[in-house]
Formats: structure tokens, sequence, C-alpha cells
């Protein structure tokens, strides 16, 4: 990816933090079920040193704070400046001691070699600027025999959460062709794809674990309708060139399509997301 298309995904990202830290409480009892997998993949304990590749608006550090404890410690990092001091602020108002913080990207990482017990990303490996060189970096900064740990989202129609709204906006909306490898949720959907990016990069015992879960929540359709657009920057810029006809189009339908996920003021999507593994060489 050349500096131009990176510059445009941490802008793209920037511009999302602060609908991210709008529906913080929502997005953290959401996509908790992909948080403790991860802390679970990554065998996350008391006293533990972890690093934190694109923590967004704070998960899964501000998890792993509790667990790790006061002998142990977290390092977030993200490469958006608006993403860093959401979590920073939201640390803050928790009174968290045991995490730092650092704005930068996943493949130019400030640290030295064998820094962190493990290093952890959750949905941020999609959005690597060079995924080898990101997960290289990973593994340079962790110890020998440590763990790195990516969860990102399984295939769009597995994920109706997104494909509710994406699919119809797809309908209604012209969109250029994706280039499969282009930073997307959905980038490394497929099986064994973000797998073999780890053995690339020199990971060994590679282990990749199929999550399913529920994303529940208390919400109507119309709060999620408003989550959904103003989280995702591709819809925002969608919507931004449309009558307000057709928005209420586009809303219609996809209330039509995803009805079947709401009830009693209640959501719940089903959901499948991967999470990938590997150690670094124990030499």
């Amino acid at each position: 990816m050349n500096p131009e298309e990176q510059n445009k995904v941490v802008q793209a990202w920037q511009t999302s933090a602060p609908y991210w830290d709008k529906y913080r409480a929502l997005i953290t009892q959401m996509f908790a079920p992909i948080t403790m997998g991860l802390i679970e993949d990554a065998k996350i304990g008391v006293g533990r040193k972890v690093l934190d590749i694109g923590g967004g608006s704070g998960e899964p550090s501000l998890t792993i704070s509790g667990i790790v404890g006061p002998t142990g410690s977290v390092m977030f990092t993200d490469p958006a400046a608006g993403m860093v001091e959401s979590a920073q602020a939201e640390a803050g108002r928790r009174g968290l001691t045991n995490i730092q913080f650092r704005q930068c990207s996943a493949d130019e990482l400030p640290f030295p070699d064998k820094t962190f017990d493990l290093a952890v990303g959750r949905l941020s490996a999609m959005f690597f600027v060079d995924p080898v060189r990101g997960i290289r970096e990973a593994l340079r900064v962790v110890r020998n025999d440590a763990c790195v740990s990516f969860a990102v989202w399984g295939p769009d129609e597995a994920n109706p959460f997104f494909s509710t709204i994406n699919d119809v906006f797809d309908r209604f909306v012209e969109s250029p062709t994706e280039d499969p490898d282009a930073p997307d949720a959905f980038r490394f959907a497929a099986p064994g794809k973000l797998a073999g990016i780890l053995k690339n990069a020199g990971a060994e015992i590679i282990i990749e674990r199929q999550l399913d879960f529920q994303i529940e929540a208390a919400m109507s359709f119309e709060q999620f309708w408003r989550l959904r657009t103003e989280m995702s920057e591709s819809l925002r810029g969608k919507m931004a060139g449309l009558m307000p006809e057709k928005i209420e189009a586009i809303k219609q339908a996809v209330a039509d399509g995803a009805q079947e996920y709401f009830s009693s003021g209640k959501m719940n999507f089903p959901a499948e997301a991967l999470i990938v593994s590997g150690r670094k060489s124990a030499v």
C-alpha cells in the first residue's frame, strides 16, 4: 500500500473515532465475545505484559487491564490520534494505571525486541498497511516462544450485522469493485488467509479457530440503523451523496431484511469471527 492509501485508511478511522466513542458501551457489549475469545486463545493472565495492536477506542486493552492486574501491563497502540485520545480518556475515567498509550502503525512498532509477553489485535489486522510486515513486527517485539493472536471477521454472509445494510446499499448505490487484498472488514474472512500471512511472517504452531457468537444488545432497529450508518466511514460517504427519499427507501429495505433480528426492544444477530494465533520461535 502506498503512503497515500495508508493515510486514507488512518484518516477514515480518525473521522470515525468520535462515533466509536459515542457508542463505546454498546460496542464493548456487542463485541465482548470476540474480546473474551482472544484473551482465552492468547492465554492472558495475571502479571502479563501485553501489547494491543490497533486498539481502536480502547478494547481489548481496557478489559485486559483488569485481567493482568497491577503486576501486569498493557501497551495500547493505534495509528489514529483520535482513537488513542478516546481510549486514553476512558482509561483515565476508570482510573486505570497499568495501561500506556502510543500512536503508531502496526508495521513500525516503536519498541525494542522482546519487550512483551504476548501481542493481540482485535478486529485490526484487516486494516494493516502491510500485513506480513505487521505480523513480523508483532513477533519481533514479543519474547521467544510468545504468542501473537488476532481476531478478524468471518465472511460477510455469516455476519448479518454488516450484510443486512451493506447488501442493500450495494443494490441502491453503485460501488467500485473492491480489491480483495485492500484494507476492509472482510479482508481475512477466508479460512487460512490470515494463517498463511502468519506463516509467511515466521510464526510457528499456527492455530485458527472459528468463533460463532451472537451480537446482542437492548437496541431498536432505529438505534441499530443510526449506530451502523454513523460508525461506518464507507456508509457515511455513500449517504452523503444521496437524496433523503433514497436514504428512506434504503432504510426501509434494510428494516424489512433485518426484522428477524429484532424483537421486544432487543437486537440479536448471529456472527462469525476467526481467531488466528501463532508463536514466535523458542530460540
